[in-house]
């Protein structure tokens, strides 16, 4: 299938209807596709044209009971989690190998299942990839530490897995999300049980097959499709996961820490929501190029994304003149048919998500914010929202503190640093902020004062694998990316050894 490079929407169309009758829709249990234990299924539906794409295995109880016990069975085997992390990374490697040789299969999975526009998709596989051979990389490079004793003793510090990981991944960016928790997870030699949402299951269960080829060992990777509040609960309640990964809302994330604490304790790492704030200030030299970031920053993916710059705050004096450049470049960033490499925006994931954000921008007219852009769906049988632009938003309005996960930009006026600063940090959330300016000074001091996991200057949302990536407050607590990845899917186990005279 990926040896002529779809170039064209009609070659994605082609290619498409080739692929969507051979779609794999079962569990990956123990090296095996099969059916849930209850046999029930589920439809994944194509948002942009509503055409059932396949009915997926909806896994539950039983079906996470059978994971877990052959995750930990692999564990104590110690094929995977005993390897020497030199023959892991030859593992993972090949792995990326063969995601490469799939890239356009995966990412027109991608695309059919939630709408993504396909040029989209095939970033995030291609970051998909990188995260496995980056993470692969680490693996035999991080050493352990000898404790500085007496000369009567030696103490070593270790690295050890974890044991069994249950990786909770969303349907914004399936694969890319999927490799964030897999990769480290795997890399350290944990068993991994892959739940990937309800609304894109397709490209994990193609994931497992190619896990399979690449030599990971049988129930080391398994891949259970299904609810939330059935699989994934009771994923959350077993007393022999030992860690849980998440990305997904805060609501969710904070149910999913009360399951830890009714059962063992385990390890929970969280990347939740998020209300992201971009601070614009008027020594900015090129406000064009700007304008068109801080577009771009909300809605790219239909802002159906984690990190998205969702609240504009601009310094007063140039408000009126940024705003509608702001709109000016939205206007190239028009929602269209996910298959066409020209679609800058497709369609929202699923009903419920498209009637929340219309829901969102109703409340914002009734709440006296000035609309300048959209505000209306398309007339179209998919499900598509153009970019929305609220201007004169306070903090007060549900539009400007509630996350919306769309295509809607509020706008705030500032005029001083310290009423900026107040303003950026008055959010449950902490995930993400930007700073435009051209002032170092100014930089340096407004970089370390937002309460946020990470901050981009004259930038939104670098790209590279080699900085952590996560949030602080109500946007969780766990770091995806980079090196520190590593280290969370990992135990220390301390070795005191007495020495004798």
């Amino acid at each position: 299938m990926n040896v002529t490079i779809p170039a064209t929407k009609a070659d994605w169309q082609a290619m498409a209807e080739t692929l969507i009758p051979h779609l794999e829709s079962r569990a990956f249990i123990d090296d095996a596709f099969v059916a849930a234990a209850s046999g029930e299924t589920f439809a994944t539906v194509n948002p942009a044209t509503g055409e059932t794409l396949a009915r997926v295995a909806s896994c539950d109880a039983a079906d996470a009971e059978l994971a877990v016990s052959c995750a930990r069975a692999a564990h104590v085997r110690g094929e995977w989690s005993r390897l020497a992390p030199g023959r892991r990374k030859q593992v993972l490697l090949k792995l990326a190998e063969l995601m490469e040789a799939h890239q356009h299969e995966l990412a027109l999975l991608d695309t059919l299942d939630m709408g993504k526009p396909i040029s989209s998709s095939l970033g995030d596989i291609n970051g998909a990839i990188g995260c496995l051979r980056y993470t692969a990389e680490g693996i035999d490079k991080l050493y352990g530490e000898v404790a500085p004793t007496g000369e009567d003793s030696l103490a070593l510090v270790l690295r050890e897995p974890i044991g069994v990981v249950a990786a909770i991944v969303p349907w914004n960016f399936p694969l890319m999300m999927t490799a964030w928790k897999i990769a480290p997870a795997l890399a350290a030699g944990n068993s991994v049980i892959l739940k990937p949402s309800e609304k894109s299951p397709l490209s994990a269960l193609r994931l497992a097959s190619l896990a399979r080829e690449a030599g990971l060992p049988r129930g080391v990777f398994q891949v259970l499709p299904g609810f939330g509040h059935t699989v994934g609960k009771a994923l959350a309640l077993s007393m022999q996961v030992d860690c849980l990964a998440f990305t997904g809302s805060t609501q969710v994330g904070k149910q999913l820490m009360q399951y830890a604490g009714q059962s063992n304790l385990k390890r929970v790492y969280l990347e939740c929501g998020g209300k992201s704030p971009n601070l614009v200030f008027a020594d900015c030299k090129d406000l064009d190029r700007v304008a068109s970031h801080a577009a771009a920053a909300i809605f790219h993916n239909q802002g159906e994304v984690c990190i998205a710059g969702s609240r504009l705050l601009v310094e007063n004096a140039i408000r009126e003149v940024f705003v509608d450049k702001v709109v000016e470049a939205a206007k190239a960033m028009q929602p269209g048919d996910p298959l066409d490499p020209g679609s800058f925006m497709g369609a929202m994931v699923d009903k419920t998500q498209y009637r929340r954000v219309l829901d969102y921008i109703a409340k914002g007219r009734e709440e006296g914010a000035r609309l300048r852009a959209g505000g209306q769906a398309l007339e179209s049988p998919g499900l598509f929202i153009p970019p929305t632009i609220f201007d004169g938003v306070t903090p007060a309005m549900t539009i400007g503190r509630e996350e919306i996960f769309g295509p809607v930009l509020s706008v705030f006026g500032f005029d001083t640093e310290e009423e900026a600063i107040a303003m950026a940090n008055d959010s449950d959330y902490g995930l993400a902020a930007g700073l435009w300016s051209q002032d170092i000074d100014r930089i340096m001091r407004l970089s370390r004062r937002l309460h946020s996991g990470q901050v981009f200057v004259n930038n939104w949302a670098g790209p590279d694998m080699t900085v952590p990536f996560g949030g602080v407050k109500q946007s969780g607590n766990g770091r995806d990316k980079s090196l520190h990845a590593l280290t969370e899917y990992t135990e220390l186990k301390t070795v005191w050894m007495a020495l004798a005279p």
